[in-house]
């Protein structure tokens, strides 16, 4: 038996589009970002492979791509499970700063270090920084979930936990699941799929707006390394 699952990574955010560090911090597609999205329905609905249960982030880019691109596809009507598991990395401090910017103020290579280690952290976002997102959506269980900073480690220990207990349970019952999500939640995700080593993950490039097909079998495991773009 295999199981039918589809990835998608958002569009180009409005920071995105101005070379930001964006993490948890809620803004909105770009133009470029809102026709990805509609590309993204499209080649839903054109490859055939149509999926029947939405997982997304708490993320506005990632819910307004879903939903532009189901509703191109035909599927807007299918139920939608959504949670902070699947947010993008937290990127503490350097939340809201130019990626330019930062490598000068603190170095290109620890720069580097931090987004592509597997788990190191960037410095830790402070209580009077107007990125924290102390907000309903992430009160869970009698407090709030929210970092203070992420590595790509930390990403996978929350992105694990919620494959296993709500999006296989989809696959089991049969359903083609479609995740919208982040390049590091998504990322997380393709190192459980494809059985990738912590260096390949750390190099693992997902495209914006383009929905990727994973065929799983034993274990949920891919069928096909990478898994197929529906382009």
């Amino acid at each position: 038996m295999t199981f039918k699952l589809i990835l998608l990574r958002h569009g180009q955010s409005t920071w995105n589009a101005s070379n930001l560090f964006t993490g948890w911090v809620d803004v909105p597609l770009s133009n470029k970002g809102l026709q990805e999205a509609r590309n993204a329905g499209l080649c839903l609905a054109e490859s055939g492979i149509l999926p029947e249960v939405l997982h997304t982030s708490f993320l506005r880019r990632a819910i307004n791509t879903a939903s532009i691109a189901l509703d191109v596809a035909d599927r807007h009507w299918i139920p939608v499970k959504r949670s902070w598991c699947l947010n993008e990395r937290h990127y503490g401090r350097l939340q809201g700063e130019n990626k330019d910017n930062a490598a000068d103020t603190f170095g290109a290579e620890q720069v580097r270090l931090w987004r592509r280690s597997y788990d190191v952290s960037p410095p830790a976002i402070q209580d009077d920084f107007d990125t924290r997102p102390l907000e309903p959506r992430y009160y869970v269980n009698g407090s709030y979930v929210i970092p203070e900073t992420e590595c790509l480690r930390d990403v996978m220990e929350r992105m694990g936990p919620y494959w296993l207990s709500d999006i296989v349970p989809d696959l089991k019952s049969g359903q083609t699941v479609l995740i919208v999500a982040h390049g590091n939640s998504l990322r997380a995700l393709i190192k459980l799929l494809d059985n990738l080593s912590d260096k390949e993950m750390l190099e693992k490039e997902i495209p914006t707006g383009i929905p990727i097909f994973y065929e799983l079998g034993h274990e949920f495991k891919s069928t096909i390394r990478g898994g197929k773009l529906l382009n």
